[in-house]
């Protein structure tokens, strides 16, 4: 007499692919729950300091003694190499979860027929749009002035009371001013969509505060984007003015 054939083991792996696939899926969802708010909350940690490192920098200009000092009491502090690890970290975190997420986003579009347009008006509204279709560009360019800024003055730091001498020293190099410029440039276009677009992943863009979200981040990258930029040409031409004197 024949027995029946033993259907338990396909059963059993059927039912393990088939639980495998959900917890994949579990994770991928978890997975892209999580950058959904990590993008923004490093975006918003990375503008903070870009706040205070242009206010910082600007006593260059403005009171380059007072500057000195400030740097000199900045770098004996004990929290300071915690603190640049995390930002280290957060520059790192921000662009590869951005790309991430494009990447899944374009795969789960596919592909698109015809380009895609804007539904903002022009003006301002415009530029906010164009300058999110640029934004992986001008990231890009960030990281690339990152590396020479951090290979100019902070693989080897100054020594004290010299934090000036060397950033002009950086300065003094056509490539290096040029490269200054266009990151400034980049930080703006960057936050002019970026500022409203991390306060959409969070939540907190409601109709209420909507314009008021969205006027303070053109402020923030006008302010961020026209300081880095000027302030670089600014502190040569100042150089430049104070060697020609007798």
């Amino acid at each position: 007499m024949t027995s029946p054939p033993d259907t338990a083991p396909q059963g059993l792996i059927r039912d393990s692919g088939l639980a495998g696939l959900a917890a994949a899926a579990e994770v991928g969802v978890q997975g892209a729950s999580a950058a959904a708010w990590l993008i923004p909350i490093s975006g918003l940690v990375l503008v903070l300091f870009l706040v205070v490192h242009l206010a910082g920098v600007s006593l260059a200009l403005l009171d380059p003694t007072t500057f000195e000092q400030v740097a000199e009491v900045l770098h004996r502090q004990p929290w300071l190499p915690p603190l640049e690890l995390a930002l280290a970290a957060a520059l790192l975190l921000h662009p590869l979860l951005a790309l991430l997420r494009s990447a899944s986003n374009r795969q789960a579009r596919g592909a698109v027929a015809g380009p895609q347009r804007s539904r903002r008006d022009g003006g301002l509204e415009a530029a906010a749009a164009l300058a999110g279709r640029w934004a992986p560009w001008s990231g890009a360019l960030l990281l690339v002035f990152l590396v020479v800024h951090l290979a100019q003055l902070r693989l080897h730091r100054p020594a004290a009371g010299a934090e000036l001498e060397a950033l002009l020293a950086a300065l003094a190099s056509p490539f290096s001013l040029g490269l200054y410029g266009l990151a400034g440039a980049a930080v703006g276009l960057h936050l002019l969509q970026g500022y409203e677009s991390a306060h959409r992943s969070l939540g907190w863009l409601e109709p209420g505060n909507r314009e008021r979200i969205r006027w303070a981040g053109r402020a923030l990258a006008l302010l961020l984007g026209a300081g880095f930029s000027v302030l670089p040409i600014a502190l040569v031409l100042r150089a430049s003015l104070a060697a020609g004197m007798p």
